[in-house]
């Protein structure tokens, strides 16, 4: 019996980068079927081009054994094959029903079958045991439910073959379990899964075999159940990693930094931080943990003076800087590792020696009589470059032109190179492999071990556990619990994360 998909001698090139050089990738019937690899490894790309959002510049794709030309996601669709993007593509004003039958409505006449909709809906979530409300508006319910929502989108459209794009990074613990029993479920009634992640800890959980992508090329395709964590890593970056964070006990000193009373607005004029107090110390990582979109955000960018407070108070080494300008908030000896690094990181029109000094850039070291000294600068960006590991031709060229994960590490270059005495990390490892990702936190600590405060906002539970000292979850605006890190377990997060409260939690959960 054929493969369900085969990929042969797949090649895509864009402007200066070979993403796909010459894969073969073939996925069985009825397996669940791991794309790994670090971000900008190709992994992405060649599923975009199995989904007809990007064409090949040479190769095959195998449908059931029979060749097809997929030309457009239409194309992809009426051959069998859905795919559940990691930003998903819903209507948040529509109900579940309406979200999944957009496009394929059923009509009565002319005129829209809701009725009929709900119906098939309903059938179809029974069929797949994804339970959703037909009913409901997608903007009232949960990540998780919106992903089932999705997974049901393509199953309404007749998708054998799924494809889920780092399908777990916005869900809690409890909703990446549910989400492994789902795919196992769908897999034993026929349906082939692809997954796309770089998450060691979930290949192994949820796959029956792995495809491990490095820089453009497939590197080997492995049985799940003969091979390991620590293999897998290996593969990926192309050499041992050690995935064990390992740091002494916390020498607490007093707090750097203190909110009080801390209210904030989102860019849609609602409250989005209700009253937070919180206090980071010297000598410690306060990990800042919560499902995406409760809150942190608005936070991180209030202490950082991106964001307007609406009341409250932020003090830093006890001194008030409530309401300073990022420019101000930096001098003050703040460094912010912010989680859009396009639109808070870098100028990507600028050199990497011009980023290098962004919001540095009037110190005395950096200056000359007639302005910038540009010799010192990119002298100052070859040692950051080489310190860490940043992979660019030189300092000469444009921010644009590195990779995500590079431009990432010029970014925590910058900011930890600067000795602040509180640094803000937000979603710092977000785009970097493991070996990448084994750097920096190993530059946090040491950070932390100098006396240095650092407040880690991270969607990362295991980058939460692994760092933090102690452990505040943010949900729906407030804090409503901080935990030591000793005590702080997986399931005890995701129930505090979902909105459940540090009893609950340490009872297991009700």
């Amino acid at each position: 019996m054929p493969a369900v998909i085969e990929m042969k001698g797949i090649g895509k090139s864009f402007p200066g980068i070979r993403a796909n050089d010459n894969i073969n990738l073939a996925v069985e019937q009825g397996e669940i079927h791991v794309l790994l690899g670090e971000n900008g490894a190709g992994k992405s790309t060649l599923m975009n081009i199995l989904y007809g959002l990007y064409q090949p510049d040479e190769g095959q794709i195998l449908v059931k054994g029979k060749p097809v030309k997929i030309n457009n996601p239409n194309i992809a669709i009426s051959l069998g094959i859905g795919m559940v993007h990691q930003h998903f593509m819903l209507v948040p004003t529509f109900t579940v029903a309406e979200n999944i039958i957009l496009g394929s409505e059923p009509k009565n006449g002319v005129t829209l079958d809701l009725n009929k909709a709900i119906k098939d809906v309903e059938a179809i979530s029974q069929k797949y045991e994804l339970k959703v409300d037909a009913a409901s508006i997608v903007q009232d319910i949960s990540v998780g439910m919106q992903q089932r929502v999705e997974i049901l989108k393509t199953l309404y459209r007749g998708a054998e073959i799924l494809i889920l794009d780092e399908p777990t990074a916005v869900l809690t613990p409890q909703e990446i379990e549910e989400l492994g029993v789902i795919l196992k479920s769908l897999v034993s009634q026929g349906k082939s899964i692809i997954l796309i992640t770089h998450k060691l800890k979930e290949v192994m959980a949820m796959s029956d075999r792995v495809t491990i992508i490095r820089r453009g090329k497939v590197i080997d395709t492995l049985n799940t159940a003969d091979t390991n964590i620590d293999e897998l890593a290996e593969k990926m970056v192309g050499r041992k990693v050690n995935l064990f964070v390992d740091k002494d006990e916390a020498k607490l000193a007093a707090p750097v930094l203190e909110i009080k009373g801390l209210r904030v607005m989102d860019s849609r004029g609602l409250e989005a931080v209700k009253g937070v107090d919180l206090e980071v110390k010297g000598g410690e990582i306060l990990g800042l943990a919560g499902v995406d979109g409760n809150g942190q955000h608005e936070l991180v960018e209030a202490i950082t003076g991106l964001r307007k407070l609406k009341a409250g108070e932020v003090l830093l080494n006890g001194k008030e800087i409530t309401g300073f300008v990022p420019k101000d908030v930096i001098a003050n000896g703040v460094g912010h590792i912010p989680e859009d690094r396009h639109k808070r990181g870098l100028v990507l029109k600028y050199t990497l020696a011009e980023n290098a000094i962004l919001g540095s850039h009037h110190a005395k070291q950096f200056r000359s009589r007639l302005g910038l000294n540009y010799s010192k600068i990119r002298e100052y960006c070859r040692r950051l470059i080489k310190e860490y590991d940043v992979r660019t031709p030189s300092e000469r060229v444009y921010a644009k032109s590195l990779s995500g994960g590079n431009q990432q590490k010029l970014i925590v270059a910058r900011e930890i190179d600067r000795d602040p005495s509180l640094c803000i990390a937000a979603q710092p490892t977000r785009g970097l492999d493991v070996g990448a990702i084994e750097f920096v936190h190993k530059k946090l600590i040491e950070l932390r071990d100098s006396g240095k405060a650092v407040l880690l906002a991270s969607l990362e539970l295991d980058e939460i556990m692994a760092l933090s000292d102690r452990i505040a979850v943010m949900y729906d605006g407030k804090i409503v619990g901080v935990l030591d890190a000793k005590d702080a377990t997986e399931k005890k997060l995701g129930i505090m994360m979902a909105g459940g409260d540090v009893a609950s939690a340490e009872m297991g959960g009700v």
